[in-house]
């Protein structure tokens, strides 16, 4: 879909986005089932952690390239991307922010990337425009009965909006600066610098120690840190990066709109959670309005 030029020679690209929503979708999943068991910050490190085990071997034993000129890029992007984002969001929910309030938040992304476009020399047309602002009222509309107040303080409102300015200039520091990497090698120098950046925040804020004392190991835990580690973190993230190497920053976010939306079918079919006719016709709302986006 967004890879246009490619898409006729390879079917996988055109199947690239819906798969990377569909993983990245699961996020909020994962932490409905990981967060009870662990701080969001211990979580997270062990994810990071991780994908370097994943990963690592394997890089050595395909002899993988490491981008020697551009390590400390991609490491920078990795930190916005990974370490502020996702310790934003999962800081905010534990400390009471509710998870639409957060979405929609989040969700304000593809619009702020559209703003600094030309900062990258990109070129955000009248009918993307059109569509950036249709797809934040979908998503609106689909988080609107989870929206609520309740428990709401400054810090949870600081943490999601750093969350958003994070992974917006991430997303564009690594388009401007580092597109063009090798993925294996590249997500390793992201997880381990994101990784040195969570590490003393959990020591700090969470009493941290190597005995994972915070942690209680229940089959629901660990089976939401396998797949944050596999589909989320390597899985979603590979798809991500090649999409920002294909396509403009603005088309590439703008999928993110359609988050949410296949959030709350996964909630309703996992968790039973209620999916109303507004939400139905913000899904609508949300697909018409990435359609105006990326469509060329």
């Amino acid at each position: 879909m967004i890879p246009s030029k490619n898409t006729a020679a390879s079917p996988w690209l055109a199947l690239m986005p819906f798969a990377f929503v569909l993983i990245w979708s699961t996020g909020f999943i994962v932490a409905k089932f990981g967060l009870p068991y662990a701080p969001p910050l211990t979580f997270l490190l062990l994810r990071f952690l991780g994908v370097l085990v994943f990963l690592f071997p394997l890089v050595l034993l395909l002899r993988a390239q490491w981008p020697v000129g551009s390590m400390h890029h991609i490491a920078v992007a990795g930190i916005l991307v990974q370490a502020g984002y996702l310790a934003g969001v999962w800081c905010a929910i534990k400390l009471g922010m509710p998870a639409g309030l957060s979405a929609l938040i989040v969700g304000m992304q593809p619009v702020l990337t559209a703003f600094a476009a030309p900062l990258i020399g990109e070129k955000v047309r009248g009918r993307q425009w059109i569509g950036l602002i249709f797809g934040l009222c979908g998503v609106a509309l689909v988080v609107a009965n989870k929206i609520t107040l309740i428990g709401l303080t400054w810090q949870s409102i600081a943490l999601c909006v750093m969350a958003l300015l994070s992974i917006t200039i991430g997303t564009m520091y690594q388009k401007r600066y580092c597109p063009h990497f090798d993925l294996r090698t590249g997500t390793i120098i992201q997880f381990a610098a994101s990784s040195a950046v969570v590490l003393p925040l959990a020591i700090w804020l969470e009493d941290f120690s190597p005995a994972l004392q915070t942690v209680q190991w229940t089959p629901n835990f660990i089976g939401a840190l396998l797949w944050a580690i596999l589909a989320l973190s390597i899985g979603s993230i590979f798809l991500l990066f090649t999409l920002i190497r294909k396509s403009a920053a603005t088309q590439v976010t703008s999928l993110l709109y359609l988050t949410p939306p296949t959030t709350a079918l996964m909630a309703w079919a996992a968790f039973g959670e209620v999916f109303s006719l507004i939400g139905l016709a913000g899904m609508l709302l949300a697909v018409i309005g990435v359609v105006f986006v990326v469509k060329k």
